[in-house]
């Protein structure tokens, strides 16, 4: 069981200070800021993480009641929100996390540094990350690079942050297509 603010090594975070990407490629949380892949100034969890909380709040889950908010760091600084939509057909309900991305896609964005995603039942604060499902793994596969930052949180003091490569390893991208 890991525990808000430590390292899977036990070591404390410093919410306040940037996060050195050479020192986290084995950790799988991080706490206050992180230097994104693709940008020069530092990514604001914070920020990221309070607005997927604001999105949880528009969710259409009259199915579910399972309120999904994503807020979504572009390379060009600019945040792309989503919430899901569920479907009575199921299969046509569309995730947070990919609404963001889809919305971020169709205003020409193809460079991405971070998103935060919070998740729970409707009227009640999250009791647990809400990690994202396959097919948004996939989607972040096709636009992001490896060391993507994927934030879960319950709040915007309880979080932790993962790499794509981290949640998925073994991705099937264009690179696959193109190497025949």
């Amino acid at each position: 069981m890991q525990m808000t603010g430590m390292t899977d090594r036990t070591k404390p975070i410093n919410k306040t200070e940037p996060i050195d990407t050479a020192d986290t490629a084995d950790r799988t949380e991080l706490a206050g800021r992180a230097e994104p892949a693709n940008r020069t100034d530092p990514i604001d969890m914070t920020a990221l993480i309070r607005t997927a909380l604001e999105m949880r709040v528009k969710a259409y889950a009259p199915y579910s009641h399972f309120q999904v908010g994503a807020a979504l760091l572009a390379g060009s600084g600019k945040i792309y929100t989503g919430c899901n939509i569920e479907n009575a057909s199921y299969g046509a309900t569309n995730c947070g996390e990919r609404t963001a991305f889809f919305k971020a896609v169709s205003e020409g964005e193809r460079s991405f540094s971070a998103i935060a995603i919070a998740g729970g039942l409707e009227g009640m604060e999250p009791e647990d990350y809400a990690y994202p499902c396959g097919i948004c793994r996939q989607v972040m596969k096709e636009f992001c690079s490896p060391d993507f930052k994927i934030i879960v949180a319950k709040s915007q003091e309880d979080f932790l942050c993962f790499t794509l490569a981290e949640l998925l390893p073994h991705g099937f991208g264009g690179e696959s297509i193109l190497d025949f």
